[in-house]
């Protein structure tokens, strides 16, 4: 009866409304997705009619069908903000049970996990204590506000060129006797720069992370000829007691590159040794000390030297006919670092500096797709779950095939087309009103059949 065909198409239309309506009120809802309601056609007839001779019986709602188109990313400024450009969803887990979300409005719990607002935790890949990811098995995220243990130095690596034309400085001189003697000319101290040429300090650490100053001192002995002098904190690094350096040598070829090396191994505590390997000075037996200004002694601080020693690498020294001076320097050393702050990178690794100037990975968010979408199962909070008509998620690292990569700092805003959703709006409010009169007018027939009669 036409009643029922009305009646379907006010139930058809209210359902409309209902869907534009949840819509607009979405408008603002991070990582919302719109969506759209279908209908289809009420065919009525009997196994033997003809269809051109059936009339439809009304109007049904074929399926409410989400929009996963992408929605804006917007700036925010906070770090644990993150969206998605491209596809993908994070991993989300309230106690083992798994969840997916557009919606990257993350924050930190008191345990320091990433949790989303209402506490369930984003899931991601960990990362070992020298920040390499362990990709894998999905874990909890988590940032780790602990400090950041000292590194012993063991290696300072540094380009110097020593210049070739530098005047000389030599060990030994011919004096006024006849015949001329040699002897000993101006002995090195640290604290007269006529006997040396030049001088690199270099921060070192120990143990326990405390700052010490090496000191390099160069003076050109001869043609391509040099030698060097060692000292940490103003002291023999095998020896707090004393201010004799470490010495060595370096000679050069005439093409300015190193043709030898040679260090002073005599006199040194039992344990500790001065040594040249592959154009490498290695310092082994280092005592870290401290000087006590009530009593003017330098004494041992309590921490050690690393057990293998200092390499200091040389292999890039040259000797050209240019000023004297440090390149480059690197030294693998620092002291204890505390959290200062977090960055996330396109790939959602997450990157922890620390108040030493060291950085590090202590994680890496996953994200996961599905081969049909529309199969996943709304489970509100803007977010969804795995069904079997969405098919099992393929979770990786962002930027892996066809995932998305992650816009940290910002998030991504609702799909939701504001003036297309009011023009919906109209639209459902005529086709309700339409069909209420079609309701209206069945009723004023029904009314005159029963006058006639």
């Amino acid at each position: 009866m036409s009643f029922n065909i009305g009646l379907s198409g006010l139930y058809a239309a209210n359902k409309q409304l209902a869907v534009t309506g949840n819509n607009i009120a979405n408008v603002s809802t991070t990582g919302f997705k719109a969506s759209r309601a279908e209908f289809a056609d009420v065919y009525s007839a009997s196994k033997l009619g003809v269809g051109s001779k059936t009339v439809g019986n009304g109007v049904r709602l074929a399926a409410v069908s989400q929009q996963f188109g992408q929605g804006d990313i917007n700036n925010t400024g906070n770090v644990l903000d993150m969206g998605i450009q491209g596809q993908g969803y994070f991993v989300l887990s309230d106690n083992g049970s798994l969840s997916y979300t557009r919606s990257g409005a993350f924050q930190t719990n008191k345990d320091n996990y990433v949790v989303t607002s209402d506490g369930i935790r984003l899931q991601g890949y960990a990362a070992d204590v020298n920040g390499k990811i362990i990709k894998g098995v999905l874990t909890d995220l988590k940032i780790d506000t602990s400090a950041l243990a000292p590194k012993t130095t063991t290696l300072i690596d540094q380009g110097i060129n020593l210049n070739s034309s530098a005047p000389s400085i030599p060990l030994q001189v011919l004096d006024d006797s006849t015949p001329p003697v040699l002897v000993d000319n101006k002995t090195f101290d640290p604290s007269d720069e006529s006997t040396y040429t030049k001088s690199f300090p270099t921060k070192i650490y120990d143990s326990q992370g405390n700052e010490h100053t090496m000191e390099q001192f160069y003076r050109k002995t001869g043609d391509n000829q040099w030698t060097t002098y060692t000292l940490v904190d103003g002291r023999n690094p095998f020896d707090p007691a004393s201010t004799k350096p470490l010495s060595g040598t370096i000679s050069f070829n005439p093409d300015g590159s190193v043709k030898a090396m040679t260090a002073d191994n005599t006199g040194h505590p039992a344990g500790s040794e001065f040594t040249v390997v592959n154009n490498n000075f290695t310092m082994k037996g280092w005592v870290p000390a401290s000087y006590d200004k009530a009593t003017d002694k330098w004494a041992s601080n309590g921490s050690a030297g690393n057990a293998d020693g200092i390499r200091m690498n040389m292999t890039s020294t040259t000797s050209y006919n240019t000023d004297t001076a440090r390149m480059s320097q690197a030294q693998d050393g620092y002291a204890t670092g505390i959290l200062s702050s977090l960055s996330i990178d396109s790939t959602g690794v997450m990157f922890a500096s620390f108040s030493n100037q060291q950085s590090r990975a202590i994680g890496q968010v996953a994200i996961a797709s599905f081969a049909n979408e529309q199969g996943l199962e709304q489970l509100g909070g803007t977010r969804w779950k795995e069904t079997y008509a969405s098919g099992i998620p393929g979770i990786d690292t962002p930027k892996t095939g066809t995932l998305g990569s992650i816009e940290s700092n910002a998030l991504e805003a609702s799909n939701v087309n504001l003036t297309m959703e009011l023009v919906e709006l109209i639209k459902a409010q005529s086709n309700f009103q339409a069909n209420s009169k079609t309701i209206s007018t069945e009723s004023t027939i029904m009314q005159t059949i029963i006058q006639m009669t």
